[in-house]
């Protein structure tokens, strides 16, 4: 298992934390995400045989937030 912590911008409630939450869960290979509001960041558990950063950020970005480089 692998441990990212990613720079989550664009989230401003709690809702936006659930959204975040969900998507990153629903990644095939995350094992947990832990996402806080302030400040915006994923702490995120993946199997980095199934998964990668590059997918993370991407579910992310689709979910209508951006991910800092």
């Amino acid at each position: 298992m692998e441990t990212v912590k990613l720079d989550v911008q664009g989230m401003t409630c709690q809702g936006c934390v659930a959204s975040v939450t969900r998507v990153l869960r629903a990644v095939p290979g995350v094992e947990g995400a832990a996402v806080t509001l302030q400040p915006g960041a994923a702490t995120v558990t993946f199997d980095p045989a199934r998964t990668d950063v590059a997918a993370l950020g991407a579910a992310i970005r689709e979910a209508g937030y951006d991910v800092a480089a």
